[in-house]
């Protein structure tokens, strides 16, 4: 009999609204090996499939990204038995052909984040014993990420197929010097929040993937009256949420018409062999 498929949905700025799953409810999580998650996960059905969605930031968005507990928050989503994450992320636009309102369904990233913990496998008292050396590439699930392309497609919904996303530590939004330095590295778009969240989505088995909005054009162009602003990420991300939502309430059903088994085999067998005792 195959796996029951249950998806997790990570909310980011703008995408957390419990409305987009029928029969829903809050589920109070007070603690997990490694803390408290962001909020309580809000268990609910998207056209007859078992999802879980989580406002990363807190409801009340009043949680920075270096103080979220991604630990707490993807093994929540593993206790809960999710077999996939599909993750949104607001972004900064590195490239001048991925324009503000644009979709980019991320494939890899550079990690810029400072201190953040990336691993269950840490030593400590009642978590996973030994270490785990974790190979990210992929770093996304690729059968996740072609499936929510292909749903695209089928919606009419434009989307960049690939994308490098920048991950830095924040608050704060970078000096153009830094922002010219990550488009000569590679990337595509810039946020706060992707890493370590895909990264321990990996080592918790969890087939992840990510839909980026780009809000803005960071602050590498030269257009002295162009910057990014808190005011036009929100704006951004209000106007185009609901081709975001259309496309993860769509891609659900489309994940869970198939047969996962295999896949989720080769992501456990991935971990446990990176795992040194």
């Amino acid at each position: 009999m195959a796996t029951k498929i249950k998806i997790g949905i990570i909310g980011g700025s703008g995408l957390d609204n419990p409305d987009i799953l029928k029969n829903s409810r809050p589920k109070v999580i007070e603690n997990t090996p490694f803390g408290k998650p962001s909020d309580d996960l809000i268990l609910g059905e998207i056209e007859g499939v078992e999802c879980v969605l989580l406002a990363r930031h807190g409801r009340k968005h009043d949680i920075m990204p270096g103080n979220i507990n991604y630990r707490a928050n993807i093994w929540a989503f593993k206790e809960e038995g999710c077999t996939h994450i599909i993750a949104a992320t607001a972004t900064g636009s590195l490239q001048e052909r991925i324009k503000p309102g644009d979709l980019v369904i991320l494939d890899s990233f550079i990690d810029r984040t400072q201190g953040r913990r990336q691993t269950f496998y840490d030593g400590e008292k009642n978590h996973p014993p030994g270490i785990c050396h974790l190979p990210m590439e992929p770093a996304f699930n690729e059968r996740t990420r072609q499936l929510i392309i292909e749903t695209a497609k089928q919606l009419d919904i434009d989307v960049h197929p690939s994308g490098t996303v920048v991950s830095v530590e924040g608050p704060r939004f970078s000096s153009k010097a830094e922002s010219n330095m990550f488009r000569q590295w590679g990337g595509h778009v810039i946020n706060m929040t992707s890493v370590p969240e895909v990264v321990l989505a990996k080592e918790a088995g969890i087939c992840y993937a990510a839909v980026a909005l780009a809000t803005d054009y960071d602050c590498w162009r030269d257009n002295k009256d162009e910057h990014v602003s808190v005011a036009d990420v929100l704006a951004t991300f209000k106007k185009n949420v609901t081709k975001v939502t259309r496309l993860i309430t769509a891609v659900v059903p489309n994940i869970a018409k198939e047969n996962w088994d295999e896949t989720l085999q080769e992501l456990q067998d991935v971990v446990k062999s990176s795992v040194m005792l």
